[in-house]
């Protein structure tokens, strides 16, 4: 059976702050091939890493796919951290390796309205690594709030959960509060016995996804200890905030607001996800219809699939 023509497929390109997953579909939405590559945010790790993360990702779905890697006929490419300069970089990148006949490159908040709410608008939230909200109305207008990086911001993110639970672990270590299982629980990930030796491990070899992998702890420790439990309630206090901003700077209707989540904060931990969906009523926001998106790559497709039926 002959292999469809590479200008009747599309590709799908979700970039975060982690890890980039390029799926290769095509123009009914079908997944011929799934490509992962390192970050792509380039305020994260550079312009070439997230060029090169970008090309691994599609390189290897095009490998699933078991075809050879050609030019496709419409591709979204959804990437934290990218503004109007980011946007022209890829969008040189994508001219430059022939990656699509129509290319469209946006913040990868916007692959989750495709994905996760019935009509493509409302708010969409994202808790990974970092944190951001944005809000789409149904003239296509956005607006955002948070998304400013880990020493600026990213309030309600497993970075800032990860971060906390290690400072409340050395403030319990100085006597400053009062006992907590994070301080056990941490030596024992760090492998360590001394309080002490947190500052080599952290400040030597822990860059920002490792301190964020360390809010699975915290969350599991949450049930039954109450410095752990505080971190959980403050963050998804925090992440209601920055929504809520969003909301606001949006000027969407408050009640019935169709809602997209996403990042492992609210997809693995439903403690997280519904305290922080109280938080938010308690600012006047409620929700509508709330989608869950495992995988915004889909979303990508979803939209690349539009761009290509008007090409």
């Amino acid at each position: 059976m002959p292999l469809p023509d590479a200008a009747s497929l599309v590709l799908g390109v979700d970039g975060g702050a982690t890890s980039t997953v390029a799926l290769l579909a095509d123009a009914t939405g079908r997944e011929l091939g799934r490509g992962v590559g390192g970050s792509s945010n380039i305020n994260a790790v550079g312009v070439p890493a997230a060029l090169q993360s970008l090309d691994t990702a599609v390189e290897a779905a095009f490998q699933m796919a078991e075809r050879p890697r050609a030019k496709v006929g419409a591709a979204v490419l959804g990437l934290a951290g990218v503004d109007l300069a980011g946007t022209d970089l890829i969008h040189s990148w994508a001219d430059r390796v022939e990656l699509a006949a129509r290319v469209s490159v946006a913040n990868d908040a916007t692959l989750l309205f495709a994905a996760g709410t019935p009509e493509g608008w409302g708010l969409a939230i994202v808790a990974g690594t970092g944190s951001i909200a944005f809000t789409l109305d149904k003239e296509g207008k956005t607006a955002r709030a948070g998304g400013w990086g880990y020493l600026l911001g990213d309030e309600g993110s497993a970075y800032r959960m990860g971060l906390l639970g290690i400072r409340a672990a050395c403030r319990s270590a100085d006597g400053i509060t009062p006992p907590t299982k994070l301080l056990p629980a941490l030596l024992a990930k760090f492998g360590i016995t001394d309080p002490r030796d947190i500052i080599p491990v952290v400040y030597g070899t822990w860059d920002k996804a490792a301190i964020a992998g360390l809010a699975p702890l915290v969350l599991e420790l949450a049930r039954d200890d109450e410095t752990a439990a505080t971190i959980l309630e403050e963050q998804a206090l925090e992440l209601a905030k920055t929504a809520a901003g969003a909301v606001a700077n949006g000027n969407l209707p408050t009640d019935g607001i169709p809602i997209a989540l996403t990042g492992g904060l609210l997809l693995r931990s439903v403690a997280f996800r519904m305290q922080f969906l109280e938080h938010l009523r308690g600012y006047g926001v409620t929700p509508g219809p709330v989608g869950l998106v495992e995988d915004p790559a889909i979303g990508a497709v979803t939209l690349a699939m539009k761009l290509l039926s008007r090409s």
